[in-house]
């Protein structure tokens, strides 16, 4: 069984749950603060179906046009994902406005609580379930997708409070308020998602990772198994990482014993990542590299020159 799979479909299907019940509670309270939610949900059925799409294709094969595989749609649907929840907020915004200076009309406030309050639960239980499949199997799309329906339950949660204030209350423009409180939560994790996508297009590293590998290649060096190391990069999109280093050996080593030298420390630095799929590209120097290289290297400066923090 696909965990991945099952967990999109199961947010397909709840997405549209979402949508049938909030209109519902819409159309029975006129309540702004409902509205607010339901065109939040609108959002995420559209979203959803894009993040589906997007798992189904970063998980095709590498091919000729594409050597490096398809993941990477994984951040352009966490972007377009962010991008909508945001359009929702402006939305928000215009509704809440709007029916502060027109004024709400509000009608069996009790019955709109009860049905958004069991969606609100229903979403809390999918969102969790979805950023832990996401977390567990490194599946950038799932993380958004989870993280998105838990900004719902929020919302939810925020209308329930609100509109409960109000049917005790009978104070109207709180309605509107709570929804605006709602919308400004919202930017707040698309802005959030937004900058995770950005940061996965421009392969920014992991410094918790960078830590390790760096560890297992000083760890190298102390056992002389090489002489030294450069140029060490890395990158991930999803569950697969590649790293790129030079090593530099003794230079009378033959090729079968730098071979052997290199291919333990690559090995190594996979074990330490047993959820990813590693490919560790390594180019072999003599330790004489100054003398081969007097220029140094003509390529970006090395990420790793100076310690991390």
């Amino acid at each position: 069984m696909d965990l991945k799979r099952v967990a999109m479909s199961a947010s397909l299907g709840v997405a549209v749950l979402m949508l049938v019940g909030k209109l519902a509670a819409y159309y029975i309270t006129g309540s702004a603060a409902i509205l607010s939610d339901a065109a939040e949900s609108v959002v995420h059925i559209a979203a959803t179906g894009v993040a589906a799409l997007s798992l189904w294709y970063a998980h095709r094969a590498a091919d000729d046009s594409h050597p490096y595989g398809h993941g990477k749609i994984a951040y352009f649907s966490a972007g377009f994902e962010g991008a909508m929840i945001f359009s929702a907020a402006a939305y928000i915004y215009y509704s809440s406005i709007r029916a502060l200076i027109v004024g709400p009309e509000l009608q069996h406030l009790g019955i709109g609580v009860i049905i958004t309050a069991a969606l609100c639960l229903v979403n809390l239980a999918l969102g969790s379930f979805l950023v832990y499949v996401g977390k567990k199997q490194n599946a950038v799309i799932l993380v958004a997708n989870g993280k998105h329906v838990l900004t719902d339950m929020w919302t939810s949660a925020g209308v329930v409070i609100g509109v409960l204030i109000v049917n005790f209350t009978n104070i109207l423009w709180i309605d509107p308020v709570c929804a605006i409180l709602v919308a400004t939560n919202i930017v707040f994790e698309a802005v959030r998602l937004m900058l995770r996508a950005f940061n996965g297009l421009l392969d920014q590293a992991n410094p918790q990772h960078a830590r390790t590998i760096l560890d297992v290649m000083q760890r190298a060096v102390a056992d002389g198994k090489i002489s030294s190391f450069h140029q060490l990069k890395h990158r991930e999109t999803n569950d697969v990482m590649w790293v790129d280093v030079h090593m530099l050996v003794p230079g009378l080593s033959t090729a079968a014993d730098a071979h052997a030298r290199v291919t333990e420390i690559e090995n190594a630095i996979e074990g330490h990542f047993p959820d990813y799929t590693v490919h560790v590209t390594t180019h072999i120097e003599p330790d004489e590299h100054d003398a081969h290289h007097p220029g140094g290297h003509p390529t970006l400066p090395d990420p790793y020159a100076t310690p991390l923090p």
